[in-house]
């Protein structure tokens, strides 16, 4: 039986990585319309209509759930691998023995992704140091956001 309304995933497209795991969402959901992946680093795309900002959805996955609350890190992975049928794999990170780790695992990739898939360097065109170390930077926003995200750039 499909939902009302899909469970919505907001990605951002400019992340390589983001990308793949969207596309294989998209080839695990098979066209039944259990889940919208929404690209937030498309032009036009608008934050404020989720009740978010900019950086906010730059700084974590977050996900809309059909009654409209919106979720964020990992319980986005739960709820849209459980929209298509596959709860089981990550049931164990909802545990309560593993899920403290889990989401702190995924908070910890959250802060260093922009450096991990190449798009935050320390010297690198549309980042720029925000102290006297190359520990830390801030990376261009996709799209027409003027602001910029921070990111760890150091090792």
């Amino acid at each position: 039986m499909t939902q009302s309304k899909p469970f919505t995933v907001l990605y951002d497209g400019s992340c390589p990585l983001c990308r793949r795991e969207a596309a294989l969402l998209r080839r695990l959901d098979r066209g039944k319309g259990l889940l919208l992946l929404e690209d937030i680093s498309r032009r036009g795309f608008e934050a404020e209509s989720y009740g978010r900002s900019m950086q906010e959805l730059m700084a974590e996955i977050h996900g809309v759930l059909p009654d409209g609350r919106v979720v964020s890190g990992m319980e986005v992975f739960r709820r849209a691998y459980a929209a298509v049928g596959l709860r089981w794999l990550l049931a164990p990170t909802g545990w309560p023995m593993i899920r403290g780790l889990a989401d702190a695992a995924y908070l910890w990739f959250t802060k260093r992704r922009l450096r991990l898939t190449g798009r935050c360097r320390a010297r690198a065109a549309g980042c720029r140091r925000t102290d006297q170390s190359e520990q830390s930077c801030q990376a261009a926003l996709p799209g027409d956001a003027p602001s910029a995200i921070s990111c760890s750039c150091g090792a």
